[in-house]
């Protein structure tokens, strides 16, 4: 099984000369770099170890001099977007900093000690059918999540999911999205991507959509029953042929012995029609891979629809204090949802109006009643003016693993302690509400949920813990069944 990936044609060499779009600070000042771990066509992996706790990370650190026109910088720094955008899904590896110097771009990430899928599979031969469908469940759940949030992989294959340990049962993550793309509902790519035996036919064909991650999940599952990829031949050619004629071996060992289930799941993963092919959704919802026959809740349940409710049963203060934190966070930790709302923004008018955000809940697979669309708008419509800002859907939408940074918590207080005092007092939470554009706040009801010892005034482990409160709490809803909107009790449900 090659790890070779589809090449792009070569560039002329440019003298673009830097990735992010900000000054960072040395990466050895703040990490001791270990042995390589890995390397891949654009970087080389490193253990890194933090001078200040001792904790292990990996380091991917990628040469610029690899980097050969402006697209290549473009491609990076959309990775490292990509993998903030993604970094609340438990089967993703979690983005922690990025380093530029005048060589290289670093990317420091968790740590997954367990080694690649790949390996395993090599180690085993194939899979039981059940561990099978343990791992397929993770890895299209990653690729539901994907494109419930605008964005398409473009190269799965086993090589690019790693185990968090050594264990049998350890937690398998995605990395890797240097070839992963924003996209819109409806739009077609036709750059050729991706990885010899796991690319799908339309890709091939230069016209597809996120289809493609399905058939690439397809032929992952293929392998991990039988041990060998389902299109197979000497060359690339031979390869791009086979997949083109798209015939399926169901005869060969151990063929004969696998269910009938996993088979049917495969033919719908692997049909050669893009428009018929299961979505990832269908595919959690597959017989084979259902746990109790209970259909899972779609992913934007999980991921903007989640964030919107929980963002909606917070108080008045919470939500100002994160439309500053939303505000004062880097571009590369907000640029998925910058693209997110550009994609419910349809009219590129800059707001978002109860119809687009209608439509692009539907888009993405919502079955919502538009009384409840309504009550989610009115509480992302912060300032009420009947339609929901950029800085009101990053407020509403951004994950809140953000708030758990003390430095981010210690400067939206300061933004609303004018005087420095370290108290926000009832004439500092005015003069904010008028800066947000809120008026009708009733200003002591505001301080006496937030002000524990009750002397009239917040300090800031009162603000801290009120940010901090029901925060993990908000997991996946069952949607088409009874979503109860009384929003409180979104909150305190099982955790994605």
């Amino acid at each position: 099984m090659s790890k070779s990936s589809i090449n792009r044609p070569p560039h002329r060499p440019s003298r673009h000369s830097s990735v992010l779009p900000h000054k960072t600070p040395n990466l050895r000042d703040h990490y001791s770099i270990g042995k390589k771990l890995g390397q891949g066509e654009f970087g080389t992996t490193y253990l890194c170890v933090d001078k200040n706790d001792g904790k292990e990370y990996a380091c991917k650190s990628i040469p610029k001099v690899k980097l050969f026109c402006r697209d290549d910088y473009e491609d990076v720094w959309r990775e490292i977007q990509i993998m903030h955008h993604l970094s609340e899904h438990p089967n993703v590896v979690r983005i922690r900093g990025t380093f530029e110097d005048a060589l290289f771009v670093h990317l420091v990430m968790e740590l997954c000690a367990g080694g690649e899928l790949f390996d395993r599979i090599i180690q085993k031969g194939h899979y039981s059918e059940r561990k099978a469908a343990q791992l397929i469940k993770t890895i299209v759940g990653v690729v539901e999540a994907c494109h419930s949030l605008g964005v398409m992989h473009r190269d799965l294959k086993p090589e690019n999911f790693l185990f968090a340990s050594a264990d049998e049962d350890a937690a398998l993550k995605a990395t890797d999205f240097g070839l992963s793309v924003f996209y819109k509902p409806g739009e077609t790519l036709s750059e050729v991507v991706g990885s010899p035996y796991y690319v799908a036919p339309e890709i091939l064909c230069k016209l597809y959509g996120p289809e493609s991650d399905v058939w690439s999940a397809g032929v992952i599952l293929y392998i991990l029953l039988s041990g060998v990829p389902p299109f197979w031949a000497e060359t690339e050619a031979g390869i791009f042929r086979r997949i083109l004629q798209g015939r399926l071996d169901f005869e060969s060992q151990p063929w004969p012995g696998i269910s009938d289930s996993a088979k049917d799941l495969i033919r719908n993963m692997l049909c050669r029609d893009p428009r018929k092919r299961y979505t990832a959704h269908q595919v959690l919802c597959h017989p084979w891979i259902l746990d109790d026959n209970v259909a899972p809740d779609r992913p934007l349940d999980s991921a903007v629809l989640s964030r919107l409710k929980q963002f909606s049963a917070m108080n008045k203060l919470k939500k100002m204090a994160l439309r500053v934190i939303a505000e004062s966070l880097s571009e590369e930790e907000i640029g998925g949802l910058k693209e997110l709302f550009k994609m419910i923004d349809t009219d590129n008018s800059g707001t978002i109006t109860f119809d687009e955000l209608k439509d692009g809940l539907r888009k993405v697979g919502s079955e919502l009643m538009e009384s409840e669309i309504q009550t989610l708008m009115d509480a992302a419509d912060v300032d009420k003016n009947g339609t929901i800002d950029y800085g009101e859907f990053l407020a509403a939408t951004v994950h809140m693993n953000k708030l758990e940074r003390e430095e981010n918590l210690a400067s939206a207080f300061s933004y609303f302690d004018k005087d420095g005092s370290g108290y926000i007092t009832i004439d500092e939470l005015s003069q904010a509400c008028r800066e947000f554009g809120l008026d009708d706040v009733r200003l002591d009801e505001m301080i006496k949920e937030v002000d524990q010892d009750n002397d009239g005034q917040i300090d800031y482990s009162e603000f801290a813990a009120m940010m901090r409160k029901g925060n993990g709490g908000v997991g996946r809803r069952t949607m088409r069944n009874n979503i109860n909107f009384n929003l409180a009790d979104a909150l305190g449900t099982e955790e994605h």
